[in-house]
């Protein structure tokens, strides 16, 4: 058995999968990336992930021109290919292998590189995850199995991240065990999940108060939604409604506990905010450094 994958997610599952008592006879992830002023290598979230489980990895640039993992896959012959969050397309000749995908939606819904976000965007209050089988078309291959939660409205993407790869690993370990059997998807319900945009991390007070706080929710695995307040950036890491409190958009309404900020229509809670340069801290902490009152148009 093989795990092809790079990203958080991906280490969640891998763990998961060995922690479930599965064996792999290799553990495959993309090459790092490079970043700072000395160019400094920062090795994938499975790689990390396996260096501490004590499990060797092998990185790779464009899987389908390794021509020693090609070799390897014949030698080999490995009965099932965990790839999960990998981050390139799986050609030949390992399409045509078992390969199993752990999935964090309801297949067809969300098909594509952030499903966790764009649920927590479009405001869904249920999710789930689906283990499937590879093809060739992204993310429509045949479903081996699913289980679907309710979202909690206190859950950011960490928070689902964790929970579906718990119970992605418990629907695949299941489902390998004595025969497979897969159910084709219906083409004609599949929505898409695409990448966050750089535009969409900015907040703005006027949206409406729910948008501003699903994006904060939705955005706290992807290096967080930030707002400019007072002319500078804030990433907001936690963020409520508050329907009870009336005020004009874009105005500090109450500094009793952490900050409310008026948007479109009802009030932003702050609770966990990181000001450019500073840790992260509670927005009482926050609003108390900067001696916010009541009444004081911020943005």
């Amino acid at each position: 058995m093989w795990f092809i994958g790079t990203g958080i997610f991906a280490s969640l599952c891998l763990e998961g999968l060995v922690k479930r008592g599965l064996s792999f006879t290799r553990i495959i992830t993309g090459n790092p990336t490079r970043s700072g002023r000395n160019n400094r290598e920062n090795p994938s979230a499975v790689e990390i992930t396996a260096s501490r489980l004590g499990l060797n990895v092998t990185r790779t640039g464009k899987l389908s021109q390794n021509e020693e993992l090609i070799t390897a896959l014949e030698a080999e012959n490995p009965g099932v290919i965990f790839v999960v969050d990998f981050g390139q397309i799986i050609r030949e000749p390992f399409l045509s292998r078992l390969c199993l995908n752990i999935h964090p939606s309801l297949l067809p819904e969300y098909r594509g590189a952030a499903p966790i976000q764009r649920a927590l965007l479009d405001g869904k209050n249920h999710t789930g995850v689906t283990v499937f089988r590879l093809a060739a078309k992204m993310d429509a291959g045949e479903i081996l199995a699913q289980s679907e939660i309710d979202i909690e409205p206190s859950e950011n993407a960490s928070d689902l991240y964790l929970r579906l790869s718990e119970i992605g690993c418990d629907i695949a370990c299941e489902n390998l065990k004595g025969e497979m059997k897969f159910s084709p998807q219906n083409d004609s319900l599949a929505t898409y999940a695409a990448k966050i945009e750089k535009p969409e991390f900015e907040l703005s007070f006027t949206d409406s108060a729910l948008r501003f706080v699903n994006t904060v929710r939705a955005l706290d695995m992807s290096g967080g939604a930030y707002a400019v307040i007072s002319g500078k950036r804030v990433k907001i890491w936690r963020a409520c409604v508050r329907k009870d409190i009336a005020g004009e958009c874009g105005h500090v309404v109450n500094v009793e506990g952490n900050p409310v900020i008026m948007c479109a229509d009802f009030g932003v809670e702050l609770q966990e905010v990181q000001s450019e340069g500073k840790r992260k801290m509670t927005g009482r902490e926050w609003s108390a450094g900067l001696r916010l009152k009541a009444g004081v148009q911020i943005v």
